[in-house]
Order: structure tokens, then sequence, then C-alpha cells
């Protein structure tokens, strides 16, 4: 089964929410029209920026069903499964693939507790791959709640040699743990993204496929340019990882609630209701950091347009 996923940029999508807190489907449908519209190569929908553990199954199951004919085609993964029993984790995966996403992408820590081992992990995940369509790709993402397990060696080889695996949403925010996953699924078809923007660019270079992070919610077409210009190195490609590096540090300045801020002031009609966090909590201070990252970022667009880069 050939891994089918393009290189690029794949954002970990927003659930925008209507006044009554009520998933919002037309802010949704322009969500996903803007994500491409932005040079973004597949979604990920339904995972923690979607705000999944606030979402109902049969919340989870719609929206990814809703991306999947939003993208008209273009490719949508989605996670989904948040709880606790393995049994009840493989009927939430069942249902998900009924919705034809392109993926199934597995949460690693729903698969083992933090003092459980790597042995407990693979048991429990064969036993959800038995389950599973066998022509159905999967995925794995590291995703920091409700504790972060970063997958090691052998799990990623095992993740790689299965052959049903194609796409790893990497956490670990460590170059060389990177380098190590991509010394093993090197000549498999499984593809590593990387969320976090620090280690991105050096991580291109060693042969990472993309990005898959937060910050494509603020300004993906600066990640769409860094990808598409990381075949070698530049000094205008390092400036701009290293200006993307400090503008990321907004991600903890009351995330997800600033980057529907953000998606507001670009005309995209969204509320700021989050089931995460209170919207309310966003200061004026936190509200003007959106502002001048989307002038910034723009700045940089017509720099980078402008001398041709």
């Amino acid at each position: 089964m050939k891994n089918v996923f393009p290189d690029g940029v794949w954002p970990v999508m927003l659930t925008p929410f209507t006044e009554n807190n009520d998933v919002d489907y037309a802010a949704l449908e322009r969500l996903t029209d803007w994500y491409f519209e932005n040079g973004c190569s597949g979604l990920f929908a339904v995972c923690q920026s979607s705000e999944v553990f606030s979402l109902s199954l049969e919340e989870r199951l719609k929206i990814a069903a809703f991306v999947k004919k939003a993208a008209k085609g273009r490719p949508v993964i989605a996670s989904g499964h948040i709880s606790d029993a393995v049994a009840d984790q493989t009927e939430e995966l069942k249902r998900m693939a009924d919705t034809g996403v392109d993926a199934l992408i597995l949460i690693s820590n729903r698969l083992a507790g933090e003092e459980e081992s790597d042995d407990v992990l693979l048991g429990r995940l064969e036993s959800i791959m038995d389950k599973l369509p066998e022509t159905l790709p999967l995925g794995f993402y590291e995703c920091p709640y409700p504790y972060k397990r970063i997958l090691s060696g052998s799990v990623v080889r095992f993740c790689a040699e299965s052959g049903r695996f194609h796409f790893l949403k990497d956490t670990s925010c460590d170059i060389e743990n990177i380098r190590e996953k991509l010394s093993i699924i090197k000549g498999s078809e499984m593809k590593l993204y990387n969320a976090n923007t620090a280690t991105l660019y050096e991580s291109l270079l060693a042969g990472a496929s993309g990005y898959s992070g937060v910050m494509a919610n603020f300004h993906p077409r600066l990640y769409t340019w860094l990808c598409d210009h990381s075949s070698k190195k530049s000094d205008c490609a390092e400036r701009i990882s290293d200006l993307l590096t400090m503008c990321s540090l907004i991600e903890n300045s009351h995330y997800p609630v600033n980057a529907k801020y953000g998606l507001q002031k670009l005309g995209l009609g969204c509320t700021l209701h989050s089931r995460k966090l209170p919207w309310q909590a966003l200061t004026s201070a936190q509200r003007a950091e959106v502002e001048q990252l989307l002038r910034l970022s723009e700045d940089v667009e017509n720099f980078l347009n402008k001398e041709g880069a």
C-alpha cells in the first residue's frame, strides 16, 4: 500500500463553535477552504486543536465526514479515540473509519498508561489493528494531553515494518529523537511530520516530510514556503525558520482562542467560543499579539514575493 499523502503542511484543524457552543459547520466549511487556499497539503481533523476531548462521539464523526466532503477530494486524516478502554477505542476508530477519511490517526497516550511499557502498548495496538480495515492507512499522533507519550524506536519500527502506517505526527521537540525515527522509517511507507517549529527546518533537511502543528492556524503560507524551500540549506530559509520559531511562542498565549481571533480578523466569520478555555479571558494584549503577528506575516510574505525567494 503505497503512501499517497503529500509532503508539506498539514494543519491541526480548529473546531469553530456558535455562540451556543454548538459546532458551526458553515464556519468549518470556510475554514476548510481557507487552509487549502493558503497552500496546505492536507488536513488533520478531530485532533487536540479540534478540542477532541470535549466533543461527543457523534460530533467527532460528523466533523470528520463533513471536512472530508468539504475538502473536495483532497486528503483528510482524523483521530478521535478518546476512551480509556481498548474495546471502546476500537469501536470509536471503526466508526471513524466509516466516515471516509483517508487515514486513521492513533493517539499514542491512549494505548498505554504513563507507567505502562511498550509491550503493553504494542499488544493493544495489534488488537486494535486486527479489527480495522486492512486497506485503510494508519498513523500515530504523539498528543501532549493527557500526557505526552513519545514513541520509542521499537514502536516506530513495528509501525514501519507493518506496512500499514503512513503518517507520524512527531511532538518530541528533539532533533536527535526525530533523526532516529527518520532513520528507522527510511525506505518504508511511513512519513514524519514535525509539530515543533524550533526543530522543523533542521528536521526537513534531515528528511522529514513536512509540518503538522498549531501555527498553521495562524500563517500557513509561511510554513508552506519553508517546506518548499528546504531541499537544501540556505540563509533565507534559516532566517524564516528563526522568525517562525519566535512567532510560535504565541501558541502559549490562550490557544486555541487566540487562533480563532486571528481567523476572525482574517474575515472567516467565526466566533471565539471554545469548550477548552473561556474565550472571554483573551486579553487585549493577547489580541494585540495576534494582530501584530498577522501584520508581520503579511510583510514577510510580501518580501519573499518581491525577492522571488
